[in-house]
């Protein structure tokens, strides 16, 4: 099996890694930490917690729970 991303990968919650090195935090626009077992992407530097929907980073702050 290729290591290429699949579509059972996206059904299964998981970020392409590719995509994950273009997403910013849209506050900081600094790097996201993928969270594989909460299904969130972590912006440290904010203190935010982006979720992820079938597979959608929902990448606006309002969406965003707040971390310690």
């Amino acid at each position: 099996m290729s290591d290429a991303f699949q579509p059972e990968d996206r059904r299964r919650g998981r970020i392409d890694p590719k995509l994950l090195e273009l997403l910013v935090c849209p506050l900081t626009k600094g790097r996201l930490e993928y969270d594989e077992a909460a299904q969130e992407l972590i912006s440290p530097v904010a203190k935010l917690a982006y979720p992820i929907r079938d597979g959608v980073p929902i990448l606006i702050a309002e969406a965003a729970r707040e971390i310690g």
